[in-house]
């Protein structure tokens, strides 16, 4: 058995489109009754008091109240063939064929006919009750006759000369002459109702569009659902995001967005007038390209930006920005850079260790045994494994032997001796190894760097590494002094400003690099003295330059000061 598939739902905008169309009708609808009704109500007031005006006149014509009197005083009613011949006839029904009325009747004290539209009904008693009016009381009157349905009035008829009832005269319009006047009226309502209803429908049809253009042709449900996923994304997210809308407004700006940059939310804010750094909004222009990504420092973080435009069909919402924290990953990219560099280099001293082992056994097995001797001898003393750092027994601290001992063996495989100057001693322990690592390992890096494109036959980078005590043995101060001997900063910094102090700044802006290798997006080139600056003086120390070098050697000179990073030995602390 088939069975019929149910029929969609109406969309909201068409649901509050029939609503506003329902509501708007029924309005109409109201007001044009109730102007109805009133007009109605007002036509048969004005019908009643014509009534009661006519029926005045009529009763104080004196010819009619003598001779109303005259017949009341008979012992019975005359002949309606008198009736019809007489003068209350005639007063009657000139004054009803003067004034259009439906009828003009007039009556003695006990309620019978002495004038009436219809002869046949002379004589007879009225239809109506006369007997508010035969008391001396003038009244309006709604209701139905032998004539019909009408809108009149009683005013009683008194005698000549005196204060006594001696009959009534009754005046009536026709209610369907007020029905007649009331259709000449509605057509003016009617039409007005018209034009209110078609505009209300016009209003409500281009308020469903707005309402659709306003919510991209979506649902409520799905508005809600959209809200709720947008606010569990962008809270759930360690990525920073902004959005910025298609008139140049911040509409979004997460936790981590906020937490980034260190700035508060900045929603509703200008995106032009945004406290961001350009490299935001440089994103965010015209002539950006769409997904390039960006690298540059914030409050002493590495971030990744990169936007993309926001479209939904051919309606553009504005550029989404992406923020990534890199800090992190580049100190432990750092980190493991060293360790493989040790690993290298014990791999390779793994078979010079092999050699000396055969050696060994080659004088034990022809029996030059005081030969083994010295050799091994020889080999305590200087150690079967040796990094290519000279003087590296200043250094008590063993994660610096360790650091040192691998940039010397990357330095000695690009063809630089890495060396401690004389004026090293470290007699603590680092405690902040994660920025000493950034710090030293950038000077370094950028010595080998410069010493290698430098014009010296020697090339050679000297450290120098010192620890400051603290005071009442805290946390003590690391100083770090890197040479190298390579042509200085001029040679590197091409096009920068002549003067020495110039070029000295100069190296820590964010994008300076002397590497001969094109840059890459996201590749960290560029930021690390501008990084290692920061980090220093976070912690309230700084990186600078002493000396700007010369062409020919030697190279620059960076002093780096960082407090708070190292601790002293137990046993220094004991003494």
């Amino acid at each position: 058995m088939k069975t019929r598939p149910g029929r969609a739902p109406l969309r909201f905008s068409t649901q509050t489109l029939f609503l506003q169309l329902a509501v708007v009708a029924l309005v109409v609808l109201l007001s044009s009754a109730v102007h109805a009704w009133l007009t109605y109500e007002r036509l048969g007031r004005e019908a009643e008091n014509q009534a009661l005006t006519l029926a005045r006149t009529v009763a104080s014509d004196p010819g009619v109240r003598a001779e109303v009197q005259s017949i009341s005083a008979l012992p019975g009613t005359p002949p309606p063939a008198d009736l019809l011949a007489g003068p209350l006839m005639a007063a009657a029904e000139g004054a009803r064929a003067r004034t259009g009325a439906l009828f003009v009747v007039i009556t003695d004290e006990t309620g019978l006919r002495l004038a009436h539209p219809d002869a046949e009904r002379l004589g007879e008693r009225v239809s109506t009750d006369p007997s508010e009016a035969l008391a001396g009381k003038e009244v309006t009157t709604r209701n139905t006759g032998t004539l019909g349905p009408s809108a009149g009035a009683k005013v009683p008829v008194f005698a000549p000369g005196s204060e006594s009832v001696v009959g009534e005269v009754s005046v009536g319009y026709s209610t369907e002459s007020i029905g007649q006047s009331l259709v000449r009226d509605i057509v003016p309502i009617a039409l007005t109702a018209a034009g209110a209803l078609l505009v209300g429908v016009l209003g409500s049809v281009l308020l469903r569009r707005r309402l659709q253009r306003l919510t991209l042709g979506l649902e409520p449900e799905e508005i809600s659902t959209l809200v709720h996923d947008q606010v569990a994304v962008l809270q759930g997210v360690d990525d920073g995001v902004i959005g910025v809308s298609a008139d140049g407004r911040i509409s979004v700006f997460n936790t981590a967005a906020q937490r980034l940059l260190g700035q508060p939310d900045l929603a509703g804010t200008p995106w032009a007038a945004a406290p961001v750094p350009g490299q935001l909004k440089a994103l965010t222009r015209a002539d950006a390209a769409e997904g390039d990504a960006v690298e540059f420092l914030a409050g002493g973080r590495v971030l990744v930006a990169s936007a993309r435009k926001a479209l939904h069909g051919r309606e553009d919402l504005g550029w989404v920005v992406m923020l990534r924290d890199r800090t992190e990953l580049q100190q432990l990219t750092r980190q493991l850079d060293a360790v493989g560099t040790m690993s290298a280099a014990l791999r390779a001293q793994r078979h010079e260790f092999a050699n000396q082992i055969h050696t060994i056994a080659g004088f034990m097995s022809i029996g030059q045994h005081q030969q083994a001797r010295d050799y091994l001898a020889r080999l305590a003393a200087t150690g079967p494994l040796k990094f290519p750092v000279d003087q590296a027994e200043l250094l008590q601290d063993p994660y610096l032997q360790a650091f040192l001992g691998a940039k010397g063996v990357e330095a000695d495989e690009r063809g630089v001796v890495l060396r401690l100057g004389p004026e090293s001693l470290v007699r603590g322990h680092v405690t902040e190894p994660q920025e000493v690592t950034t710090v030293l390992g950038n000077l370094i890096d950028n010595a080998v760097n410069a010493a290698v494109a430098g014009s010296s036959a020697e090339r050679w980078v000297e450290v120098e590494v010192l620890d400051e005590p603290g005071a009442h043995g805290g946390a003590g101060t690391l100083h770090i002094v890197v040479g190298d001997s390579g042509d200085g900063l001029a040679a590197g910094a091409a096009g920068a400003a002549e003067a020495a102090g110039a070029e000295a700044e100069a190296v820590f802006a964010e994008g300076f690099t002397t590497s001969e290798r094109p840059a890459r997006a996201g590749g960290g080139q560029g930021l690390g003295l501008a990084l290692s600056r920061q980090l220093a003086r976070r912690r309230g120390g700084d990186v600078r330059v002493v000396d700007p070098g010369s062409p020919g050697g030697p190279g620059a000179v960076f002093v780096a000061t960082l407090p708070g990073t190292t601790q002293p030995n137990e046993r220094d602390s004991d003494v």
